[in-house]
């Protein structure tokens, strides 16, 4: 079940991280094109300590400003009802922090994001609520 996403052996844990927030969708000729996530980083399940954002590139910024850029790699389908299980590469990170040469990202327990299943009018946006585990893995 989605265990073609593991990390290569060897990778160390460096963030487990709670997102929620939106994927954000647009109507372009008769289809919904992703444009992207906008989320809260949470560093507990509660929600209640604010760790960082999520953005377009897909993005991972922390509060202390560093930031880590994303591939994708390998998705995962779980369900028609939310968006899938990513591995993704980190390709580029900067900064201090937790994000510093961070080599491979996991999005896992998803929950909604889908794109809506009704058509829209040309140039409608939507944001579509959902949320998930981020977990950001080193490699040494």
């Amino acid at each position: 079940e989605c265990d073609e996403l593991s990390v290569p052996e060897g990778s160390k844990l460096v963030l487990h991280s709670y997102a929620e927030g939106v994927q954000i969708y647009q109507w372009d000729n008769g289809t919904w094109a992703p444009r992207g996530p906008s989320a809260t980083l949470y560093a507990d399940a509660d929600r209640s300590a604010v760790i960082g954002i999520h953005y377009g590139g897909p993005t991972w910024e922390s509060n202390g400003g560093g930031f880590v850029v994303g591939r994708l790699n390998k998705p995962c389908e779980r369900g028609p009802a939310d968006i899938p299980w990513l591995l993704l590469d980190g390709i580029r990170s900067e900064g201090p922090g937790i994000f510093h040469r961070v080599a491979h990202i996991q999005r896992i327990n998803t929950v909604g994001g889908r794109a809506p299943s009704a058509p829209g009018s040309q140039g409608e946006v939507r944001n579509v609520p959902y949320t998930a585990e981020y977990f950001f893995y080193r490699v040494p």
